[in-house]
């Protein structure tokens, strides 16, 4: 029975499996396999020569490929943690909003929220880019009316990055929104009803509840906002193409600048390994951070 049990299971993953090799593992490997090589993605694979450690020397090495490869992938940290830290906190407070009953327009906003999130990111950047405009963006005049001038949002290199970010947490704060539902769902009402007997308010019911209750949802959160934000490439290509000065050259647009336009799919794939890389080891850590807050 137990056998018959498997070979039916089997029988209904393979091709789900099937499919995540050739479309997913397949790939990587490939990647992999191609950061040791010096090769063109002007040329057939067959063209490529094993060079070993040589492409990765070269992105950390001091010539230009290594700083521009060490300068995007500090943009790209930095445009993580930044994405990371607004929309958990908003997510959560949007959460307790729409999720409370007592709130008036928790409907609205529940709606607003979602919509925002099934918007392409194509269009959500498209649109970002003309509310930015220096001269007819609606952001800059609503500023103009309060006697601020207008602020170069997407032409200063220190500014570029953090609008970048703003218009992503615009646009996925509406599924982490979703997710902090999700998770005050599982919290049982009688734990608020004990708290308000023993004389806690909100506050202490925030702290001392629904945050220690919801932190396997926030870990979740995290990680899927990590996982996110570390591949944006929409936005770059679209409104500022790296610039100005750099300043948005995140590692996707980055790898794909040196992988196909410049042809050096050796360098480019040693790049997306170490990003991939750089990815597993903040997503264990984080796991590694949590599981020790649980064990104290």
């Amino acid at each position: 029975m137990i056998q018959r049990y498997r070979a039916s299971a089997g029988i209904m993953l393979a091709p789900a499996v099937t499919l995540i090799g050739i479309f997913i593992l397949l790939p990587m490997l490939l990647t992999v396999w191609l950061s040791f090589q010096d090769w063109s993605t002007q040329t057939p694979f067959s063209s490529a020569g094993f060079i070993g450690l040589d492409n990765f020397r070269e992105i950390f090495g001091v010539s230009s490929v290594g700083r521009d490869f060490k300068a995007a992938l500090a943009n790209t940290a930095v445009y993580t943690a930044l994405s990371v830290i607004l929309i958990l906190p908003l997510s959560v407070a949007f959460g307790l909003m729409v999720y409370q009953r007592d709130v008036a327009g928790g409907t609205a906003l529940r709606t607003v929220l979602f919509a925002t999130y099934m918007v392409p990111m194509i269009a959500v950047a498209l649109v970002w880019s003309k509310l930015y405009s220096p001269s007819e963006g609606p952001l800059n005049q609503m500023l103009g009316l309060i006697g601020i001038g207008p602020q170069p949002f997407l032409s200063s290199p220190r500014s570029a990055l953090i609008s970048i970010v703003f218009l992503n947490v615009w646009q996925q704060v509406g599924y982490f929104t979703v997710l902090a539902i999700a998770g005050l769902t599982q919290i049982p009402g009688s734990l608020y009803e004990a708290a308000k007997l023993d004389g806690a308010n909100r506050f202490e019911q925030f702290r001392f509840i629904t945050l220690p209750l919801m932190r396997r949802t926030l870990l979740f959160s995290a990680v899927i906002a990590i996982i996110n934000a570390v591949q944006v490439f929409e936005p770059v290509a679209l409104i500022t193409q790296g610039g100005p000065v750099g300043s948005t050259n995140v590692l996707t647009y980055h790898i794909r600048r040196v992988g196909i336009e410049r042809a050096q799919g050796g360098l480019g794939s040693a790049m997306a390994v170490m990003l991939m890389l750089s990815l597993i080891v903040v997503v264990c850590a984080l796991f590694a951070f949590a599981n020790r807050k649980n064990d104290e």
